[in-house]
């Protein structure tokens, strides 16, 4: 669940959204509920006030037998009417009489609310332990004539809190009407607020993954592009449709394409163009060559020329190597290394491969050809043989080759990756070639998204190709060999090893 927070663009303009509505939600019970509850309760005890009003002239016209039928007409669930013969004197008495009329059930009232919600009707019952423990010290209170507007005397008092409101009016023959006024107080957390809640959030969450998904798809697309750019792969103009900032994004991303190409495409023609015309002095020179007497100057003039027509046609090679004019494709990557290694054993190259399962891979199969036999032909050339090995981790798919040389110093891993640089400083290509096979490799591997490194053993070295796994969507990444090591060494766990199968 976290991943996908973290990860998706969508689940978080949705979570940001349901956070807004809920803290929206809260803010607005928090500043309304409480004067919401205050107009309820005083339009409630301004109803009751009237209805006692009228049940004191009610009752005082009322025949004494009937009294009693008129009292349980006018009863609801809130509220209660009885008549006493004596003034309740004592507040806290009375109080505890208001709970006791209140569990009598009423013969008239049916409360259809509640008969059709729950199944029966219940009645509002005040807590006895809250009412006993609540409203101490306050006594019985007189209110404003103008508001009772009768000749008859009243009184009221609260009890649990304000919840509960009573009255005794003294009528006309000496008796006196009693009359209690309870509701209790719900709960904003209802099941209608809940639903209204919900609808809201699904509503909410709907627009969300639709505005979301639309911000997300085109982005999603140019990260592909970008990838697949990374890689070397040609690729059309994205759509520059959407809001404005994505259609900027995307024309800005072509433009960044097509200058890239025709800056590649530039490069490669005018190398092309220098390697032409550098051939005509050469051959000038060669001939002029001809007319040399000493055959021992002869030979080594005609050496350099040599070496100066290769190093431009090898200069040539690599641009047009490192360009992007074939097209990535899938392929079986272990097929691949396999013919490779054949051809070596076929020269009579002691290269050996390690079986690995199948691993379809999508990439410039000619260029990475090229990469991984420069690779191989400099462990055999330095290190007297190599073994391959393709390894798969979370991340990447590593193709290991080792070999049993003296491997390649800590401070020249970088600099072999220069064109022309050659540890072996002979200069002659029988054993140290043109000075090109690591850093076409290298370019070859950045193309697809990857690199290359070297891993120092107690015998030997491993140069690994480690190229980015393409379903999980990265580009190039460092690696670090002790976690390499970590990952190689559990594979081989897994595989039920006990030691390295590359080492001797």
């Amino acid at each position: 669940m976290i991943r996908i927070w973290t990860r998706s663009l969508a689940a978080q303009f949705i979570g940001f959204t349901l956070a807004a509505l809920l803290i929206a939600q809260a803010i607005t019970f928090v500043i309304s509920w409480k004067e919401h509850s205050k107009a309820l309760d005083a339009a409630a005890k301004s109803e009751f006030f009237s209805r006692a009003r009228t049940m004191t002239l009610l009752v005082n016209e009322a025949v004494p037998q009937f009294r009693q039928q008129v009292l349980s007409a006018s009863e609801t669930g809130d509220s209660r009417f009885w008549i006493s013969d004596s003034d309740a004197a004592d507040a806290p008495s009375w109080r505890m009489e208001a709970v006791r009329q209140y569990t009598r059930p009423l013969d008239n009232y049916i409360d259809l609310v509640r008969l059709f919600e729950g199944g029966t009707a219940v009645a509002q019952i005040p807590s006895a332990k809250k009412v006993a423990s609540s409203n101490h010290g306050e006594d019985w209170k007189t209110p404003y004539q103008d508001i009772w507007a009768l000749p008859q005397p009243v009184k009221y008092t609260y009890f649990d809190g304000a919840r509960g409101y009573g009255m005794v009016v003294k009528l006309d023959d000496g008796r006196y009407l009693n009359a209690a006024f309870y509701m209790k107080q719900d709960s904003w957390w209802t099941s209608t607020s809940f639903s209204s809640l919900a609808l809201t959030a699904v509503v909410l969450a709907i627009i969300g993954i639709l505005i979301g998904n639309r911000i997300a798809h085109p982005l999603k697309s140019l990260a592909r592009a970008a990838e697949a750019l990374g890689r070397g792969e040609n690729l059309p103009p994205l759509e520059e449709k959407g809001p404005e900032e994505i259609r900027r994004t995307a024309s800005a991303f072509n433009q960044m394409q097509a200058r890239l190409h025709r800056f590649i495409d530039d490069r490669t023609k005018m190398l092309a163009a220098i390697g032409h015309d550098l051939r005509t002095p050469l051959t000038s020179l060669r001939l002029r060559t001809e007319f040399v007497k000493d055959v021992e100057i002869q030979q080594k003039m005609l050496m350099t020329i040599e070496e100066l027509q290769s190093m431009t046609e090898a200069a040539i090679a690599f641009a047009r190597g490192e360009s992007t004019e074939e097209e990535t494709r899938p392929i079986q990557l272990e097929a691949l290394i396999g013919s490779i290694c054949d051809d070596q054993e076929e020269l009579g190259r002691p290269v050996t491969l390690i079986p690995a399962d199948k691993i379809a891979y999508r990439c410039r199969p000619d260029g990475l050809r090229r990469a991984i036999r420069n690779v191989i032909e400099n462990a055999v050339r330095y290190g007297d043989e190599a073994k391959v090995l393709i390894l798969q981790t979370a991340n990447s798919v590593d193709i290991v080759v080792e070999d049993r040389g003296p491997g390649i110093p800590e401070e020249m891993r970088e600099k072999v990756f220069a064109p022309f640089f050659r540890l072996e400083t002979s200069r002659n290509k029988e054993t140290g070639g043109i000075g090109l096979g690591l850093a076409i490799a290298r370019a070859v591997a950045r193309q697809h998204g990857g690199d290359i490194i070297f891993v120092s053993k107690d015998v030997g070295m491993q140069t690994i190709i480690s190229l980015p796994r393409h379903d999980e969507g990265e580009g190039g990444h460092a690696i670090d060999p002790k976690r390499w090591r970590f990952a190689t060494a559990a594979t081989r766990f897994r595989r039920g090893r006990q030691a390295s199968p590359i080492s001797s």
